[in-house]
């Protein structure tokens, strides 16, 4: 590399990433040693990397096997660097891992961070992996320069974090990357030994890598100089491959912070070792307590890594685990896959799938643990694991309902509803809606809403109610997908209450002429009207028919800007009217002497009108309506 080289280039942050830097060197001071942890894991990454690209380029790792992750402290200048021989990066990599940040979720979590309080903060950084930046909440400076692998040429990147950075040809004579933190004055406790070590023990001791850093030596005898020595920090035990009695409770909860970047400890445990089978393979999951910030902003990816025999071949491997069970990390260690094996062979491999299968069976146990201990108690405490697990992944399962065919029923049997048979925030499952079922009930019935108080004084659950049928209350987005996709359980078809079906309709000839004048009255509205036997309270409402939209299916739809999918005949509804209700019989009785009478139109309007209020929707003329019903007032007062 030339001794002289052109100007550095300057470039600018992007908007977003300066807010994020602001707010990391002014306001993250709480748990300040994650930086290293997190410039460690980046730094054993590269390595990682590199072992893996090395299987199939052997030149790549040529010169410097030795992999290893190493500190060096300078007192005298104040800086702190951590230096790896790991893949390194080019000009253009540096620019983009280094120039951009969190790109499905920067305002998500510039958002959280301005919200959370100091003790919250750290957490949210390993949540939304801003790893890099991390170093600047003891850094007013930092030089990374690298190398990558298989080139002659290296890069310098600075910046102090207040909008620009730098990048200019650099010398370096290895692979690798070295990152220098020019430390605040009040961070240069991370100058010390002691004080790294601990560090490292702390949240880097399963780094596979050995994280080196040369440690002066007291001396031997009095007046002998000070010598040094190079220590390795951290142990680099690969707790899966150890026997479950050998590792301890406070081990498998540190390296699950350390695959997670959760701070809390994991709700569950899951260590595997299959062998003598058909396939031979060791696992570690974890069962997360809680979701990270951004669990349902960015995209859905399976967080299992798979190693062969201890070398990782692929991060967040979406082969090992489905989608619905993306909160689950941890590890997977196989002996029968080639240490070379392709991410395309991973697609065709039939190992891959014995393992996937074995994985996703002992999850699903795990979870069926939890929830019949939480079922087996006749009065569960609100932080009973289950629910505390149901209520931050339970939608998540719900997906896999919708996706799995292979696993629907396990799925089933897992979810947690609430019902007209229990109380606010307490919950029953399918089985026990099931074991309750009225004599002669032969269907499961459910209504989704907006909220359970709405759903609870429905005029679809009248007659419901008055037969003694137990009705699930559905509140979640992701239900009306769930429950068309389940259709039936234990044999037991699902029905919604707001639907329309063979035991809600009456025949009365004596009302033909009223239905045929409130359904010319209501065309453009309704595809039908007919008599009601669900009502037993209201006048009229309005239901699906087998193949139309919900009330509130098409809500979710206007929310989401998409309502203009739904087709004109798919957003109406069938107006069915209570034959027994004293507006009704009122109305047919006006019809009956004279049809073109006035008030006809009016009280069709004020029927239709107030089944739209009693779905959870928005009438179309709200003045009008108030005006229809000023009238009745004004008449009923006898003005």
């Amino acid at each position: 590399m030339p001794t002289t080289s052109p100007a550095p280039e300057r470039l600018q942050f992007k908007t977003e990433l300066k807010q994020l830097l602001d707010l990391i060197i002014h306001s993250l001071y709480t748990k300040k040693e994650i930086f290293l942890r997190e410039l460690i894991s980046n730094a054993a990454d590269a390595i990682d990397k590199l072992r893996f690209k090395a299987l199939t380029e052997p030149s790549l790792a040529e010169g410097d096997s030795n992999y290893r992750i190493r500190l060096v402290a300078d007192k005298a200048a104040g800086t702190l660097t951590i230096s790896d021989n790991g893949l390194g990066m080019s000009r253009e990599a540096i620019v983009e891992d280094l120039g951009t940040i969190a790109r499905s979720g920067t305002k998500a979590f510039l958002e959280n961070l301005k919200k959370a309080n100091a003790e919250q903060r750290p957490e949210l950084i390993g949540q939304f992996g801003v790893g890099f930046y991390s170093a600047y909440m003891v850094a007013d400076r930092v030089t990374v320069v690298s190398r990558a692998a298989g080139s002659s040429e290296a890069v310098k990147w600075e910046s102090d974090g207040q909008g620009e950075y730098t990048v200019e040809p650099a010398a370096k004579a290895t692979r690798g990357t070295d990152i220098t933190l020019h430390l605040r004055d009040d961070s240069k406790e991370f100058l010390d030994s002691w004080r790294l070590r601990n560090v490292v023990k702390q949240y880097s001791d399963f780094i596979e890598h050995p994280v080196v850093m040369d440690v002066e030596q007291p001396p031997a005898k009095e007046g002998e100089e000070a010598t040094t020595k190079e220590e390795t920090f951290n142990s680099r035990k690969a707790i899966w491959l150890r026997p479950k009695h050998e590792v301890k409770k406070e081990e498998y909860e540190e390296f699950y912070k350390q695959v997670s970047r959760d701070f809390e400890p994991p709700l569950r445990t899951i260590h595997v070792s299959a062998e003598g089978g058909a396939t031979d393979f060791k696992a570690l999951m974890y069962i997360p307590a809680g979701r990270p910030m951004d669990f349902f902003y960015k995209e859905p990816k399976a967080g299992l890594d798979l190693y062969v025999r201890r070398v990782l071949i692929q991060h967040e491997c979406e082969l090992l685990l489905p989608t619905w069970l993306r909160f689950v990390k941890g590890v997977v260690d196989s002996a029968d896959l080639p240490l070379n094996v392709s991410r395309e062979t991973l697609q065709h491999n039939a190992i891959i799938e014995k393992i996937k299968s074995n994985v996703v069976n002992r999850v699903l146990k795990e979870l069926e643990g939890m929830r019949d201990d939480w079922a087996g108690k006749p009065a569960p405490a609100e932080d009973e694991p289950y629910l505390k697990f149901y209520a931050e992944f339970g939608q998540v399962l719900k997906e896999g309902v919708a996706q799995d065919w292979s696993h629907k029923d396990r799925l089933a049997d897992l979810l947690l509803f609430e019902s007209t048979k229990t109380e606010p925030g307490k919950y029953t499952t399918l089985a026990k809606y099931v074991e309750r079922m009225a004599e002669g009930q032969t269907e499961i019935y459910y209504l989704i809403g907006d909220s359970r108080a709405h759903l609870e004084n429905s005029p679809y659950l009248e007659n419901l109610k008055a037969k003694g049928h137990e009705v699930l209350l559905c509140t979640e987005p992701v239900d009306e997908f769930v429950l068309s996709s389940l259709r039936d359980y234990k044999e037991k078809p699902l029905k919604a209450a707001d639907r329309a079906g063979g035991d809600d309709k009456r025949e009365d000839e004596s009302f033909k002429p009223l239905l045929d004048a409130v359904k010319e009255k209501l065309a453009a509205q309704v595809k039908d009207v007919k008599l009601s036997a669900r009502l037993k309270d209201s006048a009229a409402v309005l239901v699906a028919d087998e193949f139309g939209v919900s009330a509130h299916f098409e809500r979710m739809m206007k929310r989401a800007g998409r309502d203009k999918e739904i087709g004109g005949d798919g957003r109406k509804r069938i107006l069915e009217i209570n034959p027994d209700h004293p507006v009704v019989a009122a109305l047919k009785g006006i019809v009956e002497k004279d049809a073109a009478d006035p008030r006809v139109d009016s009280f069709t309007r004020l029927l239709y009108e107030q089944a739209v209020i009693a779905e959870g929707s928005k009438i179309e003329d709200p003045s009008g309506f108030a005006r229809r019903i000023n009238e009745l007032l004004v008449r009923a007062a006898g003005a």
